[in-house]
């Protein structure tokens, strides 16, 4: 199945599930089987959930009003210790864009994981050229930047604390670097439309994405978006992930995803199933502490449970677990 134009993208958006389910979905995933059929796990630690952004959908954003927390270094590394001594060979470093957390702690951290024969992914938001220069110096291996929403006015709206421009800039900077890129779309938050859908997904394809950190809408309490409307459809999610993986069948994609009961969060069995059926092959185990992860609300229900769990699906769905 060839899928290269938005109207063959909307084509299969508004197709009948039972239909795409037993066609796209099942090439989605017979693509994936045949390129090794890899569960791949990673570690993810939340260093800081302090940010001075206001984005509309974003439960840390600087207006939410939940308890702020900072990690040092020094204890993440100890993390990121254990983390390998599980097994773990992959680590996710991500937090809000906090201004007085030291950008050589950073360095710190992506050096200690490069001691430990980790590769290390990045989320930490928007910086200058130079600074994503050292980051990649340091040993980085890839950087996490959404464009969250491709269509330029909805995303200034949503994102007042920067603008599209400034966002796509910091993404030039990234590729040029070398770094691999994750970035990709929020799905079905209130007012995305099938063709805004088709218009990410083409964008994603543009920018030549190695990593899809997509998943659906799920509104953090205390937001403005979350006034506007509910969970986004798993269902447009489910079909967003086999269009991604047919069009683009090398790179990785989020299983961590929601089911249908919200308080089972990301690490919902069915939510996640449902994500490797549909040709996801990712999964994340939170090495930072319940008391702190809970406040690390970016989105609602944001739970993601540990190592245990990833092997659970990869016996679940057939498929080898590579930690």
């Amino acid at each position: 199945m060839k899928i290269a134009s938005k109207s063959e993208i909307l084509e299969l958006l508004s197709m009948p599930y039972t239909e795409f389910c037993k066609t796209v979905m099942k090439e989605a995933k017979e693509i994936y089987r045949s390129n090794g059929n890899i569960l791949k796990a990673s570690g993810m630690l939340g260093y800081s959930n302090v940010c001075k952004n206001h984005c509309l959908y974003c439960g840390m954003s600087a207006g939410c009003k939940i308890p702020r927390y900072r990690v040092e270094p020094e204890e993440e590394i100890q993390s990121m210790e254990a983390a390998k001594e599980s097994g773990l060979r992959r680590i996710f470093l991500i937090s809000g864009e906090d201004p007085n957390y030291q950008f050589e702690k950073i360095l710190e951290m992506v050096r200690g994981a490069k001691k430990l024969g980790m590769h290390v992914s990045l989320a930490t938001g928007e910086f200058e050229r130079e600074q994503y220069k050292q980051l990649r110096d340091a040993g980085a291996d890839r950087y996490v930047m959404k464009f969250e929403m491709s269509d330029r006015e909805t995303f200034n709206r949503l994102n007042p604390s920067t603008d599209f421009d400034r966002r796509m800039k910091c993404i030039e900077w990234i590729k040029g670097l070398g770094f691999e890129l994750g970035s990709g779309n929020i799905v079905d938050y209130p007012g995305h439309t099938p063709e805004q859908i088709a218009d990410d997904i083409l964008l994603m394809r543009e920018l030549e994405i190695d990593w899809a950190p997509v998943v659906p809408y799920m509104p953090a309490p205390g937001t403005p978006l979350a006034k506007e409307g509910g969970r986004g459809s798993l269902e447009t999610n489910l079909r967003e992930i086999s269009i991604l993986r047919i069009m683009m069948p090398d790179i990785d994609i989020t299983a961590q995803q929601p089911g249908e009961n919200p308080e089972d969060g990301l690490t919902a069995i069915d939510g996640n199933l449902n994500a490797l059926n549909a040709g996801a092959n990712l999964l994340f185990a939170d090495l930072l502490q319940e008391t702190l992860a809970k406040n690390f609300s970016v989105i609602g229900e944001r739970k993601v449970k540990g190592v245990e769990h990833i092997r659970k699906m990869a016996e679940l769905a057939g498929m080898p677990c590579e930690v």
